[in-house]
């Protein structure tokens, strides 16, 4: 196969789920979802899509052993189960999170933390918060909530999303631009089972060799020394070098950090690079040269010198950035939406398809079936609504129109922005903003599982499936056979890593910086309904906010006369008031990229060579990832006995 040939969609689907592809699904979520929730806790990205790699990188080299071959379509699947199963660690990480934030301090000093619903998580004085205990009885109830609910999500977003992926991309016949990086993968890797390899492989060993390099110094020292000794030893900063307090004494108020993940910069070759350049500069003006001159004008009176990054950033967020972020981010759903209604009043082209005649052999799925799986899970979510909630004062007609008009909305619009450019479009603080605009008062609406959702993000998968040729079939049927895996080694998992370690504490140190940051802005939000002195409605200013949309569609014009690619615009939405610690390293790959790999590869080759490198290489980074998970989890288990 040349480098230059494209994948093949004239190829008949098959069926991706078989014995193998099961095998695989019981792999996934007993070995590889506790390295996925002990690498979070303690670098922040977990196993990320080396969870994918590693899986189907064992797999095919088993299946070469066996003198057997896996189809490019078990391989797929493999691919989408280490995705569902490890990536998020499963549907109860949520309540690992929900008993820091009830006794967080941040709770605490806003005077929230005695009003959280006992059906989320136990009162912060239960005994089983304090012995951190996930099978005790005041859990019984927060965990059958949180398994229901993420069933009928799973249901709903396959659902909706295919219902979706049939308007955006067999009727309006979209491009998905970023759905080959899987196709790609799984390709390369049927490759080596069938005895055929190609450039693919050769590329995809390429990358896997520097992660597994890169991984070793990254993740695997910390990983063996903070088990050996009493504290890690951290040859790379995780997950950020930290320069604000030296930066202050020349720039007040500037986020000066870095990130030294490799990743970084190879997922930064991947990207289109007028979006990674757009990030960039905004990042780094907003950093570096707009802090210090706010600073300086007196905008942002909750900075101190001396601080670091994490509180500076929730400084000039308070005083400045949340207002701009939230102005701006509504120019991007106002345009987004534009385009839309644009492209609906547009004449239909010919060649577009029909929504009620789907490809033959496909596998598709009926219709009709997929909207009663939406109606009915929305009714679901209205009725535990309405039980749940302890006053009966959130309007219906808000719930309603969450479930008939917002959610089919913005899941069409986020689809088709992903279809055009490969990112959703985001509709900022929509579901904030409806919580506080609907009168009421209490903290457990925060919790309750309103039907308000995003399904565009699932669309892609379903293009991924269609280069891949795996019919759609295959993928209802595997998310049936991976439910009972992924809730009981989710539920096992997070008690197990809660119950040896309090999260966050040193032992988890991503959790130990990362997690009172959130826990600060979660927080802030949820004062704005007790009905007492909000501190976000201090933080949220009108005209800040008028000034962010003005600042963005100033800079969608500026970028159009100046003949710049859109995507630009959309990274300088998304790199607005950011901390500019991934930016620098993915800016810095796509320079490179651009500079030295292309003119020796050719444009285009390295176009289909990065998505190949950079599954490589998180295969390599989730070797050693596994490597450090399995010698944490044996000493930790051991060091916890009572002999």
């Amino acid at each position: 196969m040349s480098v230059n040939e494209p994948l093949r969609e004239d190829l008949e689907f098959q069926d991706g789920f078989s014995i193998r592809t099961m095998i695989g699904a019981i792999f996934v979520g007993f070995v590889m979802m506790p390295g996925t929730i002990y690498l979070g806790l303690v670098a922040g990205s977990g196993l990320g899509p080396a969870a994918q790699w590693v899986t189907i990188i064992l797999f095919t080299e088993m299946a070469r052993r066996s003198f057997t071959t896996l189809k490019r379509q078990e391989v797929y699947i493999l691919y989408y189960m280490a995705a569902a199963l490890a990536m998020t660690g499963g549907p109860f990480g949520g309540l690992i999170w929900n008993q820091y934030l009830v006794q967080s301090p941040q709770a605490i000093g806003f005077g929230i933390a005695d009003y959280f619903p006992e059906w989320i998580v136990p009162h912060r004085t239960d005994a089983a918060i304090a012995g951190r205990n996930l099978f005790a009885q005041p859990w019984y109830i927060p965990v059958l909530l949180t398994t229901f609910l993420w069933i009928m999500g799973r249901a709903t977003a396959l659902t909706t999303g295919y219902m979706l992926f049939r308007i955006t991309a067999d009727v309006e016949k979209l491009a998905f631009p970023l759905a080959p990086i899987a196709a790609e993968g799984a390709t390369a890797l049927a490759e080596t089972t069938a005895k055929k390899e190609t450039w693919r492989w050769n590329v995809f060993s390429v990358g896997a060799a520097i992660g597994l390099v890169f991984g070793g110094v990254y993740v695997g020292i910390p990983g063996f020394t903070g088990v050996l000794f009493s504290k890690t030893l951290q040859v790379i900063p995780i997950p950020f070098v930290d320069m604000t307090e030296s930066a202050h004494h020349v720039l007040p108020a500037a986020l000066a950090g870095v990130s030294l993940d490799l990743g970084a910069v190879i997922f930064g070759m991947v990207l289109p690079f007028a979006m990674v350049a757009g990030t960039f500069v905004a990042a780094v003006t907003s950093a570096f040269v707009a802090n210090p001159i706010l600073q300086k004008m007196g905008m942002l009176p909750h900075w101190k010198p001396g601080m670091s990054l994490i509180p500076t950033k929730l400084a000039v967020d308070f005083d400045f950035w949340m207002s701009i972020g939230i102005g701006a981010s509504l120019c991007v759903a106002l345009i987004g939406v534009y385009k839309v209604f644009q492209a609906l009043m547009t004449k239909r082209d010919k060649s577009e398809g029909s929504l009620l005649e789907p490809p033959k052999g496909r596998g598709d799925m009926r219709l009709r079936w997929c909207i009663l799986v939406y109606v009915a899970a929305s009714t679901a979510s209205i009725v535990l609504c309405r039980v749940l909630l302890k006053q009966d004062t959130f309007p219906m007609a808000m719930l309603l129109a969450y479930a008939l008009v917002i959610t089919p909305a913005i899941s069409y619009v986020s689809a088709r922005m992903i279809g055009l450019t490969g990112s959703p479009v985001a509709f900022p603080f929509l579901r904030e903003g409806s919580l506080i605009l609907s009168g009421y008062r209490g903290v457990d609406i925060w919790f309750a599982p309103l039907p308000l959702a995003d399904y565009g993000p699932t669309t892609q998968m379903f293009r991924e499936l269609t280069l891949t040729r795996t019919k759609f079939s295959s993928l209802v049927k595997v998310e049936l056979f991976m439910l009972p895996i992924c809730l009981v080694a989710s539920y096992i998992f997070w008690a197990f890593f809660w119950h040896i370690e309090s999260i966050p504490s040193a032992t988890y140190p991503f959790t130990a910086k990362m997690w009172p940051l959130q826990a600060t802005y979660q927080c802030l939000f949820m004062t704005a309904t007790t009905g007492e002195n909000s501190w976000l409605v201090q933080s949220i200013r009108l005209p800040f906010i008028l000034c962010g949309a003005g600042f963005g569609f100033l800079m969608l014009g500026a970028t159009t006369l100046a003949g710049l690619p859109p995507l630009f615009f959309y990274g300088l939405i998304g790199g607005l008031g950011a901390i500019p610690n991934a930016a620098i390293p993915m800016f810095a790959g796509a320079i490179i990229g651009r500079r030295v790999f292309e003119p020796r590869y050719g444009v285009e080759t390295w176009r289909r060579y990065t998505p190949v490198l950079a599954a490589g290489y998180a295969c390599g980074v989730g070797l050693i990832g596994m490597l450090s998970v399995a010698f944490a989890m044996v000493a930790k288990s051991v060091s916890s006995l009572p002999y």
